[in-house]
């Protein structure tokens, strides 16, 4: 694979379809190539070939952020191939318990999502930490919600709000183990976007969205620091 060794080079996990999608057009459009993380290996290339066919430098690589193997092999490989890794958008989620109670729980269906929305970002984070260091450079982005918020805690969903609460306070201590290493690491709330997950309660699109994330993912190294939250309505933490 030809690239240019200056070119910043971005992975999104999730990124053939929804937000992911969105956040990786947008990354490619601004000159990074962009590593789209992708279960599915046909759905993967499927995004590849849109995203190539308007110019924009792009590959798909398999990606499970709940199997260990799978994320060491794809952080090794993008450096190998790319020669760096400079950005990552922990954007992989599941949301399967829209009417669990937490005194009723599904403990099959918490640790699925604790596994992908909390542990799966850890793990591609600890994966990406060493590349980043090599060019002392990168911004790693959690995707998080309203719903993992403090201020804004209550019934239902709750594996997925508790994952994504994890995934706030794992953000912040990220961030100070980090501080000084020319690597920032931030969350991001896109709001209620129309993607699967949102069971059509949205009000913006995955483009509109992607507005955040990618405006974090871009910051000049004198931008803001590390460790804070973002969303389009701030709702507080």
């Amino acid at each position: 694979m030809t690239t240019n060794p200056a070119q910043r080079v971005a992975l999104v996990s999730g990124g053939n379809r929804g937000l992911g999608l969105a956040v990786a057009t947008r990354l490619a459009e601004q000159g990074m190539h962009v590593v789209l993380g992708v279960r599915d290996r046909l759905a993967g290339q499927e995004a590849e070939r849109a995203l190539a066919s308007k110019g924009l430098a792009v590959h798909s690589h398999e990606l499970n952020v709940t199997d260990p193997a799978s994320v060491a092999r794809a952080v090794a490989d993008v450096g190998a191939e790319l020669g760096r890794l400079d950005v990552l958008i922990n954007n992989a989620a599941v949301a399967v318990d829209r009417h669990q109670a937490a005194t009723a729980p599904d403990f099959e269906r918490v640790r699925v999502t604790l596994d992908t929305n909390l542990l799966g970002a850890w793990r591609l984070a600890a994966a990406a930490v060493p590349e980043m260091r090599r060019n002392g450079y990168g911004r790693i982005v959690n995707i998080t919600s309203h719903l993992g918020s403090q201020s804004n805690m209550g019934t239902g969903n709750v594996s997925y709000r508790v994952s994504k609460a994890g995934l706030n306070a794992l953000t912040q201590i990220l961030a100070a183990e980090l501080t000084g290493t020319g690597i920032l690491v931030n969350a991001a709330s896109p709001g209620r976007t129309n993607t699967r997950m949102a069971y059509g309660e949205t009000d913006r699109t995955p483009d509109e969205a992607a507005d955040t994330p990618v405006w974090l993912a871009t910051l000049p190294d004198d931008g803001p620091t590390g460790g804070l939250f973002y969303e389009r309505e701030p709702l507080g933490w």
